[in-house]
């Protein structure tokens, strides 16, 4: 029994679950991160979509238990390798979507719709959207979007038009990188485990890459340039520049545009260089420079917003 419920732990991919830490967006780069109604409803919001996702993780495996079986590394997953039993998974899985339907309806109507259509798009996926070339992208990236958008209706503030266009971008370009991942990791592997890898060729995945890449940092830089200063209704105990009678006013963010630069190039370089990149969370926490440049961007945004003033 214990092993059951380690392997049923194991399949819903904990570590995925950082994806779902998206939700937070929408109340970081709105000043509210400190707000504690807002932080409690973008925690509710986080536990919501990890409910959920994890119950589409154990579909997945279900639905493709047979073709994971040939997969050089989704062979080892609990249902493919039969350590979980199937009926069990499924149970599991079901409990855990109406689970995370229910207490997302408890939140506000229209986040209870986003994930819904999380929910719905992700089951899509699973039965055919993944076997579409150009739609399994559009498919996985649209996941991530709607992981952002599920934050701002939780708490009722949305993150700016050039951060949505940004977040947009990097979504497009993790989806790609996934695929370029797998096309690598797949090549000439029999039998072929994901038939819209056949429509795919490295140099259309390295265009698609390179268009994204771009349009990410783009985006972020012209959110960083153009966007009005946010004002955090909570800051932390003081504002940095309060300590200069000048009161320097400059559009701090700007400084952190290095940091995202070196993340999508050093992203990249493992892709082509480590064949890595089919699991973006696992490309994320495995290597420590790209880690380091996460974590420090993500305090230096975090200082920025609240303790200088903008």
């Amino acid at each position: 029994m214990v092993k059951i419920i380690l392997a049923l732990i194991y399949a819903t991919r904990p570590r995925q679950w950082i994806k779902n830490l998206a939700v937070f967006a929408a109340s970081i780069f709105t000043g509210q991160l400190f707000n504690g109604e807002i932080f409690k409803n973008s925690l509710s919001a986080f536990i919501i979509f990890c409910a959920l996702s994890a119950a589409t993780y154990l579909f997945n495996d279900v639905i493709d238990v047979k073709r994971d079986r040939f997969h050089p590394v989704k062979k080892l997953r609990p249902v493919a390798s039969g350590t979980l039993p199937i009926p069990i998974a499924m149970a599991a899985s079901l409990v855990l979507a109406l689970g995370g339907l229910y207490f997302a309806a408890g939140i506000i109507p229209t986040f209870f719709l986003i994930s819904v259509l999380y929910l719905v798009l992700q089951l899509s996926y699973t039965l055919f959207l993944k076997n579409i070339a150009v739609l399994d992208i559009l498919a996985i990236a649209s996941g991530y979007i709607l992981r952002v958008l599920g934050g701002e209706f939780a708490t009722g503030f949305h993150v700016t038009f050039w951060l949505l266009i940004c977040v947009i971008s990097l979504s497009l370009f993790l989806a790609i990188g996934k695929r370029r991942a797998e096309l690598t990791l797949l090549s000439g592997f029999k039998p072929n485990t994901r038939p819209s890898l056949g429509h795919y060729s490295d140099r259309l995945l390295d265009i698609y890459l390179s268009m994204f890449a771009n349009s990410t940092w783009f985006s972020y830089a012209l959110f960083t340039f153009l966007e009005p200063p946010i004002a955090p209704r909570n800051r932390l105990f003081f504002y940095i520049e309060d300590l200069f009678p000048s009161g320097l006013t400059r559009k701090w963010l700007v400084i952190t545009i290095p940091f995202v630069i070196y993340g999508l190039m050093r992203y990249a370089q493992l892709i082509y260089e480590k064949k890595e990149g089919e699991s973006p969370e696992k490309v994320v926490l495995g290597d420590r420079p790209l880690l380091a440049t996460v974590v420090i961007w993500i305090l230096l945004v975090i200082f920025l917003i609240y303790l200088v003033r903008h």
